[in-house]
């Protein structure tokens, strides 16, 4: 375990074997959990869970637990499992969903406007108006089931894309080792570990081997624990305290261990966590823009309504019709509907992201997706294909050398820890006899030890071989082995020479490379530490082809043409990487290396890193700092990596991005995961993010102009006429139809011209548009209000109608002109939009002359007045499309001149 540390190091202890890590707690992985909690609410000591007179698992022996769970070495048997998953449900946290549909529904009605209309219900009813509380009612409850169920549909297609990045482990069932989903887990399965994973279930270590685990996320300690089997029964230590107990929701370090789970699901120590602590997820900066902007037109109403209030007292007018109509208004005037329009546009474009090969874990990232300006990738396997070859193995005078492979094969085939794909092409290569070896102890690799090495003996001697970059190699290598005379000799500086001459040619023709060393040590030495990789003896280089993807070219070119800068962030050399970029035809900037990079400040490096393209030898930190320092320069940065070293990059970057291959705590940190590993899918990513926020935002423009225009116009009317200017449930009706007409705008075609630069949430924008649109609005209102007053001497009943009409035709029909910023008849909306728009609408018109005319207090028109109402629409739509031409000319105008 971990101890107390000496200033300037850092060691952890097993007994006699110490392993030398980075001097800086920055170099720590950070808080890795697959559940919603904030870092913050974590960073506690969980209570002492030891109840009185019960023994806890981690107090009995594996025999006992064995037995109790009626399970064996071999694990279970699916007979076995279904039993018990019948008994202890789904190794999961999640609670019922129909308990969380019904708190939704009931949650709607604390909108504090739906509460004073509901009020207001009883008020009017307590007076005897039944049929208006009833009608009232109906519309209130019409509004919110549509809302609900909206949001419903959204929820779900949210949770389906959920299960396809749900979390695998290796389970032995059955006599055989197989790999299921974790939430099929159940106490008594036999797991297997190994580096990158999550800790799926509480369990009992059985076996362990360089076993590290960060328990950060139920503990908020921030040090890596590493985990042994135990026989000694821990009688007054909590299950966070003893070493031979795997916790779920912890993440595996390195090492490898088979643990037998416990507890599953809620009996797990994390669940008991989740009803004590804060769980709930930070809201993006999206999601807050939204309420914020949200809460911004509800103060404006308020104020409304508290007008309309202290008019009706000074003019002494009957306080019930007037609380009425100011508390509809007031309703009206509210976009209720945009939380919905907002879930559905997300889960909308979530559903056809997961048909471009992208699933989205947070559907409100989408939006960051879309804003993206700069995305910072690893090579392999995004710019590459990450089908990595073993190329050539060399000994230090360049000759091929059978012996040098070997010695890597040997190191590769012995690691405990994740292999690397580096590893694999090593092993898939050609298969070597390891027969007569055994492994008696290792070092894996780490971001701060950056070697692995392994400890076998073969009976006759014991060998201690070591690889990783060549730097790295070569500091702890004085000697180097001459293979033609089979003698060991000092590497003096002309060989070392040679070695890096040799080093820089590979790399220029865009090789990878290794190097090995070994040594030989007393039979006696049963483990080795980081002071053991001294004195080595030089071998060779293995070198490794990882041809570029034949996509990447166009993907990176269409990248940059919509607006996205690409970095490449890369723990490999620079002449690898310089390489790889000319033959994809990137154009380099500037480079940056990773010691560089250590030597400057925040403020240099803040400037930098807008200049500079390529960023190599980077070491974990270095890659979340980078990010950082690109998002405090005003960037929506993006992340593309799949390994435990990219985890604090991910978490930092607005835009977590990682493959369906990637280890799981790397699968967790990512919001989107791409199931094929292309950037021409990623590019596809952005644009259906740009198209979802261009959807939402027609709903925020259309809505905030109208209902400016509306409330400019209802106040006037207010003050003038001695009637109501529309009864309170016209206007409730006018309200329920118009947010019926655009629920398909989720689903709206968007321009091409809207996708080819990075979306932006600006409120500028939206108050210029709704001041230009919105007194336009209730001009034409006001016109109306003239025409029908003057002309055709219109009584109460005639007045509302004509008004219900011309309100419900322009606030409609603008849709198709805001929808797109060229013209109207050439840019075609969805056909859901059209069915719709024009669907509420007709059954509006057709109000007036229906039965249920007089349960609206409509009227049918005479012609002269329906010819007005359908003029003066007409109108309002011509010069609508005239003000939004030039509102974008201005806009457009403005950006160039500051160009």
């Amino acid at each position: 375990m971990f101890r107390k540390r000496p200033e300037g190091c850092h060691f952890f202890t097993n007994h006699k074997k110490q392993i030398l890590l980075d001097s800086s707690p920055k170099n720590l992985l950070p808080l890795i959990s697959p559940y919603p909690f904030t870092r913050k609410s974590l960073m506690v000591q969980p209570k002492n869970t030891l109840s009185k007179g019960k023994v806890s698992f981690w107090q009995k022996s594996a025999a006992d637990l064995f037995s109790e769970l009626s399970s064996s070495q071999d694990g279970l048997t699916t007979k076995q499992c279904e039993v018990s998953y019948g008994i202890y449900g789904a190794n999961t946290l999640e609670v019922s969903d129909k308990k969380n549909a019904l708190i939704s529904f009931f949650r709607r009605f604390q909108n504090p406007l739906v509460l004073l209309l509901l009020i207001s219900c009883v008020l009017v009813a307590l007076i005897g108006e039944i049929q208006n509380a009833l009608l009232i009612s109906i519309i209130i409850l019409s509004s919110t089931l549509t809302d609900f169920i909206q949001e419903q549909k959204a929820t779900s297609i949210a949770e389906l894309l959920k299960k396809r990045v749900k979390m695998k482990a290796w389970v032995f069932r059955d006599h055989k080792k197989q790999e299921i989903m974790t939430e099929q887990l159940v106490p008594g399965d036999l797991i297997e570990l190994s580096a990158g994973d999550l800790v799926p279930a509480d369990g009992y270590l059985l076996n362990a081997k360089d076993f590290f685990v960060d328990q950060s996320s139920i503990t908020g300690e921030s040090f890596p624990v590493q985990k042994e089997p135990s026989n000694n029964l821990q009688e007054e230590k909590t299950s966070t305290e003893v070493l031979h107990v795997v916790l779920m929701g912890s993440s595996v370090i390195s090492g490898w261990a088979r643990a037998l789970v416990c507890k599953t699901g809620p009996q797990t120590l994390l669940s008991s966590l989740t009803k004590t602590l804060n769980t709930d997820r930070l809201p993006t900066p999206f999601l807050q823009s939204m309420n914020e902007f949200g809460m911004f037109l509800i103060k404006l109403t308020f104020i409304l309504i508290l007008s309309i209030i202290a008019i009706n007292l000074y003019l002494s007018r009957p306080w019930v019709d007037t609380f009425l109509f100011a508390v509809a208004l007031g309703i009206g005037m509210t976009p209720e509907f945009l939380p919905m329009i907002i879930s559905v546009s997300l889960a909308h474009g979530g559903n056809r992201l997961a048909k471009k090969d992208i699933i989205t874990k947070r559907l409100s990232s989408i939006y960051a997706l879309g804003r993206m300006d700069v995305l910072c990738t690893d090579k392999t396997g995004t710019l590459t294909e990450a089908h990595i070859r073993l190329n050539q193995a060399t000994n230090s005078d360049g000759s091929q050398s059978d012996q040098v492979f070997f010695l890597g094969y040997l190191n590769s085939h012995f690691e405990s820890c994740l292999k690397s794909p580096m590893d694999m092409a090593i092993l898939e290569h050609k298969t070597s006899d390891v027969g007569l070896w055994t492994k008696i102890d290792e070092i894996p690799f780490n971001s701060a030890h950056r070697r692995a090495s392994v400890l076998l003996d073969n009976e006759k001697e014991r060998l201690l071989i070591l690889k990783g970059p060549l730097e790295d190699v070569l500091r702890v290598c004085p000697y180097v082995h001459d293979e033609k005379t089979n003698t060991t000799q000092k590497l003096d500086e002309e060989t070392r020479n040679k070695i890096i001459s040799a080093f820089l040619s590979l790399s220029e023709d865009g090789l990878r490379t290794l190097g090995v060393g070994f040594k030989y040590v007393p039979r006696s030495q049963t483990q080795i530490s980081a002071n053991d990789e001294e004195k080595l003896i030089f071998a060779g280089l293995l070198s490794f082809s990882d041809n570029p993807r034949q996509d990447a070219r166009g993907a990176i070119q269409l990248l940059s043409k919509d607006g996205i800068q690409l970095k490449v962030i890369t723990g490999d050399n620079e002449h690898v990487t310089r390489h790889l970029c000319r033959e994809l035809n990137v154009p380099v900037q500037g480079l940056l290396l990773g010691h560089e990079i250590e030597s400057l400040t925040d403020q240099q490096l803040k400037i930098l890193v807008e200049k500079t393209t390529l960023f190599c030898r980077v070491t974990p930190d270095q890659k979340g700092r980078i990010i950082r320092l690109l998002k405090d320069n005003g960037h929506v940065v993006g992340f593309l990596g799949d390994g435990i070293n990219d985890v604090s990059a991910l978490q930092t970057a607005d835009v977590g991005i990682s493959v369906k291959n990637a280890v799981d705590i790397a699968k967790e940190a990512a919001h989107f995961i791409l199931l094929k590993r292309s950037l021409s899918v990623l590019h596809q990513g952005v644009l259906e993010g740009r198209r979802t926020f261009s959807n939402i935002l027609k709903y925020i423009m259309m809505g905030t102009s109208s209902n400016l225009g509306n409330m400019i116009s209802m106040v006037g009317a207010f003050i003038f006429l001695p009637f109501l200017p529309m009864l309170p449930v016209q206007i409730l009706l006018n309200n329920l139809l118009y947010d019926l007409s655009e629920i398909a705008i989720p689903f709206d075609h968007v321009d091409g011209e809207q996708l080819l630069s990075p979306s932006k949430w600006d409120i500028s924008f939206i108050r210029h548009f709704m001041l230009v649109l919105g007194p336009l609005s209730s001009f034409f209102d006001f016109c109306l209000f003239y025409i029908l007053l003057v002309f055709l001497k219109a009584d109460a009943s005639l007045f509302q109608t004509s008004w219900f009409l011309g309100s419900l035709a322009t606030q409609i029909l603008v849709i198709f002109l805001i929808r797109t910023k060229g013209n109207p008849f050439k840019s075609r909306p969805h056909p859901y939009l059209v069915f719709s728009s024009l669907g509420a609408l007709a059954a509006g018109i057709c109000l007036p002359w229906s039965s249920l005319s007089s349960l609206f207090g409509l009227k049918a028109l005479p012609l002269p007045f329906l010819t007005v109402v359908l003029t003066l629409t007409g109108l309002y739509l011509f010069f609508a499309e005239l003000l939004k031409r030039d509102f974008y000319r201005r806009i457009e105008s403005h950006k160039r001149k500051f160009l």
